[in-house]
């Protein structure tokens, strides 16, 4: 039998739009992923009727419209808007930043009121430091956003998220903190936005539609020695340390754990994303994985609903990596693996753990679509 022209190692959403796409270019595709079912963390599973973003929330949002037509011809995409709520000490507040808030937070009701208030508080930050420039995250948030905002709504949420101190984190992490004196608690500024209706699983499963996939094989256990007799080309997903067997050294990663429960109530807390901004809850946030897919009225037509509280971990062997960190050590040690990949002949590096950065998924998609011969 002839070789396939990708093996394409992981079935998110690098691995999944490029083998859609480069199969419509006429390649043929082998897409394999170690889990036991495809789309990476992107994956739903069903309990009670519901849709369960089984590795975290997934919302879909961006301002390309290429990209947005594109999953659109896939699957259609449903008018779900992110607004999450920040629940600190027993008070809630809207998010990201905006007039609600600031009512919340000192019942002004204007955004001249805001706006002198937030001047205010970042004043004495900036006086506070006498002409230097912020050593770290808590300084610089102190200076973008002023004293009440950062204690109540950033401070304990930063160090569960990071698992350290906001004075032992970089200031670059924290470059800009949007704010917003209008009365708006869509959390994201881009144009497109939604969730698969049916789920993330129907985007995969069209994406990879009369695409050979095989579930449950662990790449370096099986064709890292030998893909080049399975495929001309591969496309890796994974992290890039693993790939080339840690030889320069481990990159750090953040991680997170769910514990998802039933709750014999059809609304459990009325919102998708509820944030914990204190420590005194050791998780992030609650997920009410319903809200996502289920709106007004519809919400009570399934009796019960389900929730996952999420919990931010240092990443340990064995554990699934999430998020890069982005200290300097992980930074230059990133970029030379990045050098190790640009030399690997015929294997294309995609995605977030391959290319140790941050994406949404949009961008994913983009990086793909952009991809002129396959």
């Amino acid at each position: 039998m002839n070789k396939f022209d990708y093996l394409i190692v992981g079935s998110g959403l690098f691995g999944a739009t490029f083998a859609n796409l480069a199969t419509k270019a006429g390649k043929r595709c082998l897409v394999i992923d170690k889990r036991p079912h495809l789309g990476g963390n992107v994956y739903c599973e069903n309990i009670e009727g519901i849709n369960i973003h089984k590795y975290g929330a997934h919302i879909f949002h961006t301002n390309n419209k290429l990209v947005w037509d594109f999953v659109n011809s896939i699957v259609e995409f449903n008018r779900y808007t992110n607004s999450p709520v920040a629940n600190y000490k027993g008070k809630l507040y809207n998010l990201p930043f905006n007039m609600n808030t600031f009512y919340q937070m000192w019942g002004v009701t204007t955004p001249a009121e805001a706006k002198a208030k937030i001047e205010e508080q970042k004043a004495e930050a900036v006086a506070s430091l006498n002409g230097r420039e912020p050593a770290n995250l808590e300084e610089q948030a102190l200076t973008l956003v002023g004293k009440d905002i950062f204690e109540t709504l950033i401070k304990e949420y930063t160090e569960k998220q990071w698992g350290r101190s906001c004075k032992d984190l970089p200031a670059f992490i924290i470059k800009r903190l949007p704010v917003r004196l209008v009365f708006d608690n869509n959390y994201f500024n881009d144009k497109y936005q939604g969730i698969p209706i049916g789920g993330y699983n129907k985007l995969i499963d069209g994406l990879l539609a009369g695409i050979e996939t095989r579930t449950g094989v662990d790449f370096f256990a099986t064709h890292k020695n030998n893909w080049r007799d399975i495929a001309d080309k591969l496309v890796y997903t994974g992290a890039i340390d693993e790939y080339f067997d840690y030889k320069l050294g481990k990159l750090d990663w953040r991680t997170v754990s769910f514990k998802t429960r039933i709750e014999d109530t059809p609304n459990y807390q009325g919102n998708a994303v509820v944030n914990y901004t204190s420590h005194d809850q050791p998780y992030t946030r609650i997920i009410e994985h319903k809200h996502f897919e289920m709106f007004g009225a519809d919400v009570y037509s399934v009796p019960k609903t389900v929730v996952s509280e999420e919990y931010s971990t240092e990443y340990k062997d064995g554990m699934e990596p999430y998020y890069p960190v982005n200290n300097e050590r992980n930074n230059v040690l990133a970029e030379e693996y990045r050098k190790l990949a640009a030399q690997e002949s015929n294997v294309i590096f995609g995605g977030r753990l391959a290319q140790y950065k941050y994406y949404d998924m949009a961008p994913v998609i983009e990086q793909v679509l952009e991809i002129k011969n396959f």
